[in-house]
């Protein structure tokens, strides 16, 4: 019997390792997929908008997102519900006909969204790719500014001087940039330094109101993320088909609807689409912290690849204030003490991006994708860079 006990015990052992270990694989691999995303994402947009030639319509790249996300989701849908046409169907006509007052909250963050894509594709036109993302990362203190003030949240006094720490870092990259204008900046003819730091401020502000808006109005919801990404698409959709016919509907229908598109446009437009599906799928094995490594990877990474990509030149005003930034990223996210109040929502800990399915079961490794009760996921504020 002892023996039995023994050997039953070590098999535990042995199993609890085994567990242990792939937790750990799964978190690197949560970590290199948020980086990759998140930098990539901002290096391909910037690259295609700054190539000469034809450009093609940035409302168009957004619509056209949106399509694929929605396309996505349902197929999601339907392997949930083992392939099964007329259960999805019905479903979804529950789920976002019948109960619309639910679908119709989702308008709001939807349009603000749709805005945040098309002002992304502004700013990212006309600022260097290492400097919008650092200066993107203002979310976070746009984020946690209404978080307090929405949801009635409190911060703790490392997240306070972090985001001083925030702020200071971006007002240096900024001054930076002002008092030296880039080289490849001051040789594009279409790119405005002012138009692009206007466009990404917006951007910060409305990702931060969109994520608390959408926390606060779908707290305690019981619909899955894809049905919530259903729903946001629907509307990001329409919303996007109407800001393209209001801004470039003459030019579109001469020209055509993909005018411009390449390979490297078609990969822009299934990283944005499938990128912060993938992202949702990925992080709920990343704590914050580790999110927030990956925002800081993230800025190394694409201010390394702009001088090489696009003779991006660091000098030490940048450096120092990519530092502050990097540095205020990691204090943000660390855990508060024993006893403290929950942080402001965790989508403003990284960019490119993206919902987050956070799961009863965490157990589950990939329950996002298979046959369950649709009260078994939460769905936390989504982030469109990548997708809402």
């Amino acid at each position: 019997m002892a023996g039995g006990s023994h050997s039953q015990a070590a098999e535990e052992r042995a199993a609890s390792r085994g567990q242990s270990e792939a937790n750990r694989r799964l978190k690197y691999i949560s970590l290199a997929v948020l980086v990759v995303q998140n930098a990539s994402l901002i290096l391909s947009i910037r690259y295609v908008r700054t190539l000469p030639g034809d450009r093609f319509f940035a409302t168009s790249a957004v619509v056209m997102a949106e399509v694929l996300k929605v396309l996505t989701c349902l197929l999601i849908i339907l392997l949930q519900k083992r392939c099964s046409v007329k259960q999805t169907a019905s479903f979804l006509l529950d789920a976002v006909v019948l109960q619309y007052k639910d679908t119709l909250k989702l308008a709001v963050p939807s349009l603000i969204y749709t805005l945040q894509n098309n002002l992304q594709y502004i700013a990212i036109s006309n600022l260097p790719a290492a400097t919008f993302q650092v200066t993107y990362q203002l979310k976070i203190l746009t984020t946690a500014l209404f978080s307090v003030l929405m949801l009635r949240k409190s911060l703790s006094r490392v997240q306070w001087v972090s985001l001083l720490l925030l702020f200071a870092g971006v007002a240096i990259v900024q001054v930076q940039q002002e008092g030296k204008k880039e080289a490849s900046l001051s040789d594009g003819a279409n790119q405005n330094y002012t138009v692009g730091l206007v466009a990404v401020v917006i951007s910060c502000l409305s990702s931060g109101f969109a994520g608390v808006y959408f926390e606060k109005i779908l707290k305690g919801s019981s619909a899955s993320v894809w049905v919530r990404n259903v729903q946001l698409g629907v509307f990001g959709t329409a919303l996007g088909m109407l800001g393209l016919w209001w801004n470039d509907g003459a030019a579109i229908a001469e020209r055509g609807f993909l005018f411009g598109y390449t390979g490297m446009v078609w990969c822009v437009i299934f990283n944005q689409a499938f990128g912060g599906l993938l992202v949702a799928v990925v992080v709920k094995y990343a704590d914050n912290i580790l999110k927030g490594f990956a925002t800081s990877f993230s800025i190394i990474v694409s201010t390394v690849m702009s001088i090489y990509l696009f003779g991006f030149h660091v000098d030490p005003l940048f450096t120092a204030g990519a530092g502050l930034v990097i540095g205020a990223v990691y204090m943000y996210s660390l855990p508060k003490a024993a006893g403290g109040s929950s942080s402001p929502s965790s989508s403003s800990s990284s960019s490119a991006s993206s919902a987050s399915p956070r799961t009863t079961d965490g157990g589950a490794e990939m329950e996002a994708f298979l046959p369950k009760a649709q009260g078994g996921v939460t769905p936390p504020p989504v982030v469109v860079l990548s997708s809402h």
